[in-house]
């Protein structure tokens, strides 16, 4: 195994981070409302593009969050670099994306390109958790372009869904019925905030080593 560098050793912690317990609560307190709010089915009565602003908006308010309130900034700072890439194996759900254009429930123009992307990253989270320390000089630079190519292909992707759900409101009627409306009120705010935080993480130790 290459050696780690002291400098970008903070990449790698033991469980659990500084404020780990509000952190979590908050998050599971967020998670139960997320699915109550899709379950009511009231964000199927939102026309394009309300629910893009919805996504917009948690998005903001996690990443104001990371910066205004203590625990979640600690949490941020503090916490090991894989588990923020193991939250990223939801998106597996790129296979979902296959199966529903399979049953013509998504265009083409969403479900294959984000399909296949998300699993990509997926993927190659899992072989980066298992095989790839991120505090090595050989590790950082693998886990600096993963969480590169994975914020461009999430961005991509809400780009594509929310251009096709203006130009077509029907055609991605998927997303916003429970449970995959999950991506818009949960997952996909974290996705890219964790994305932020591991950029600025894994820059800062490669500026400083």
């Amino acid at each position: 195994m290459p050696p780690r560098d002291r400098e970008s050793a903070g990449l790698v912690a033991p469980w659990p981070p500084p404020s780990a317990a509000p952190v979590l609560t908050a998050l599971a307190i967020w998670l139960a409302a997320a699915c109550l709010f899709g379950a009511s089915g009231l964000l199927t009565t939102l026309r394009p593009p309300r629910p893009q602003l919805v996504l917009i908006g948690l998005t903001i308010a996690l990443l104001a969050a990371g910066w205004l309130w203590p625990p979640l900034s600690r949490f941020a700072g503090a916490v090991d670099v894989r588990a923020l890439v193991l939250f990223h194996v939801t998106r597996l759900v790129g296979f979902r994306f296959l199966a529903l254009h399979a049953r013509g429930e998504l265009p083409w123009a969403f479900a294959v390109p984000a399909g296949w992307g998300d699993n990509v990253v997926a993927i190659g989270a899992v072989l980066l958790i298992f095989l790839v320390r991120p505090d090595t000089r050989r590790g950082r630079p693998l886990y600096l372009a993963w969480n590169i190519l994975g914020l461009i292909d999430i961005l991509v992707v809400v780009g594509t869904a929310a251009g096709l759900a203006l130009a077509e409101p029907g055609s991605m009627q998927a997303l916003v019925e429970f449970p995959l409306s999950l991506l818009l009120t949960f997952v996909v705010p974290i996705i890219i905030a964790t994305h932020m935080v591991m950029l600025v993480r894994l820059r800062r130790a490669a500026s400083t080593s």
